[in-house]
């Protein structure tokens, strides 16, 4: 948890940022990346004058795992710092593709329902899941049974009017802009659409943007993650600083603009530098928040 000495060194030195026309762009910060104490959390995203948060861990736990009465004092907390949770993060398929009849399954299932109570309480219809992991090499076989069970996830969110956002991540069935259109073409139905991350995507080796990104329906995406990375000297991707890596975030957000996205977007900050995450997405966000005033 950042002190109160340290938070209030971070505040001191941010950028007034009024100007910024924040008030139809719907930005926010997966609160975990700022710190796992909400309140601290929420107190950061109001100095930047954010009203939207993603909700993914909070005291260690993923929220979707937290009692009832944990996430109603969660609410409470975001109503109190006038902050709206954007989607509920949730650990839904990120998961082996379990054999027929497997109690893994059972769980998922379950878990999906709990989600989907705790995502009432934090007051979204939308969460984040994904697609099944695989080890060392997806096996191109699978991909039939996992737009079933993806299907079933669908259907079984529409029953209760909630929306999911499969993300695009690494060392998923779903990883790049190419998977996410072929998973979104196969599962028609209105209740699954897209996490759209094109970070994850680069990381695969797909140019995300603009190449990835026109292979999408842009009518199916309902949150963005945003960030930024580079290669290192191996050629691996890294996350770094918005701003000093290869990300062309502006283009992704113009080109969304322009396609008509009205949905939210998250700075998923991810860059662990020595001074901590609060320092990272700090300054991730002051130049986040530039990209998105020439935007």
């Amino acid at each position: 948890m950042v002190s109160r000495r340290n938070f209030l060194a971070a505040a001191a030195v941010l950028p007034i940022l009024r100007a910024v026309p924040l008030a139809d762009f719907k930005l926010g910060v997966t609160t975990d990346e700022i710190d796992e104490d909400l309140l601290t959390a929420l107190r950061f995203l109001r100095l930047f004058d954010l009203k939207w948060a993603e909700i993914r861990s909070v005291g260690g736990l993923y929220a979707e795992k937290q009692p009832l009465s944990k996430v109603k004092e969660m609410r409470a907390l975001l109503d109190e710092y006038q902050i709206k949770a954007s989607i509920l993060s949730t650990s839904f398929f990120k998961v082996a593709l379990p054999p027929e009849g497997s109690a893994v399954l059972d769980k998922q299932w379950a878990l999906l329902e709990d989600a989907m109570d705790r995502a009432e309480i934090l007051g979204t219809k939308k969460l984040r899941t994904f697609a099944f992991t695989y080890k060392d090499t997806a096996d191109p076989a699978a991909y039939p049974r996992i737009y079933e069970l993806v299907a079933e996830s669908a259907r079984r969110a529409r029953k209760r009017g909630f929306l999911l956002a499969v993300e695009n991540v690494g060392g998923s069935y779903v990883w790049t802009g190419a998977d996410a259109a072929k998973l979104l073409a196969a599962v028609k139905d209105p209740a699954l659409n897209l996490n759209w991350d094109p970070n994850n995507a680069a990381e695969k080796g797909e140019h995300p943007f603009p190449e990835g990104y026109k292979l999408l329906d842009p009518a199916r995406i309902i949150h963005v993650h945003l960030r930024d990375f580079k290669h290192n000297a191996a050629g691996k991707v890294v996350w770094c600083a918005v701003g000093d890596g290869e990300a062309d975030n502006l283009g992704q957000i113009r080109a969304l603009l322009k396609d008509g996205f009205t949905g939210t977007w998250t700075l998923e900050t991810h860059w662990r530098p020595a001074e901590g995450k609060a320092y990272a997405s700090k300054t991730s966000l002051t130049a986040l928040l530039k990209v998105i005033e020439k935007a």
